[in-house]
């Protein structure tokens, strides 16, 4: 299944992600620092799936857009986590 360097790796690329997705959204996003490393492992995997649908996922040395597959899915994350974030604390 997952080994625990994959779920390391995925930790990682998850906070990345997140921080970058923060940076790049518009406006201000206020959700805990839990929420921004959710939002980027969001974002990885999500990126992972489009740029195999592309076929862009596998190539010879760096593979930008994959990494830019998942920087747009990290925004796109955040900015949904920060939309949603108020509304679900305001009912507990």
């Amino acid at each position: 299944m997952w080994s625990v360097s994959a779920i390391i790796g995925l930790l990682i690329a998850g906070i990345i992600l997140g921080i970058l997705g923060r940076l790049l959204a518009p406006g201000r996003q206020a959700i805990p620092f839990w929420l921004t490393i959710l939002a980027g492992i969001v974002g990885a995997l999500v990126g992972n799936l489009v740029a195999g649908w592309t076929g862009v996922a596998e190539t010879d040395g760096f593979d930008w857009w994959r990494h830019i597959f998942q920087v747009i899915a990290a925004v796109i994350a955040v900015v949904l986590a920060a939309s949603l974030y108020p509304k679900a604390r305001a009912r507990t």
